[in-house]
């Protein structure tokens, strides 16, 4: 795995995946705003792909992942 001093981990959810990874947001900076201030997709480092369902199984480890902007419903600190 990567250094991710300077980076911030996220867990995204879209309508059929769980996203655990990195992105390059630095301490103290708004989620929102990097959201907003993204084009068509969203860098994840380091990404663990599941399912979203109950059973939450593991599809794809990455890593590097760019996750469409406009299919994230849902994005966490963690």
């Amino acid at each position: 795995m990567a250094s991710h001093e300077n980076k911030t981990k996220v867990t995204i959810l879209t309508g059929s995946y769980r996203i655990k990874g990195y992105i390059d947001l630095l301490p103290g900076a708004r989620v929102t705003d990097f959201i907003l201030e993204s084009k068509n997709f969203v860098v994840v480092m380091d990404a663990e792909v599941s399912t979203a369902d109950a059973g939450s199984r593991q599809v794809l480890l990455a890593p590097f992942l760019d996750v469409n902007r406009d299919h994230i419903q849902i994005i966490t600190v963690c």
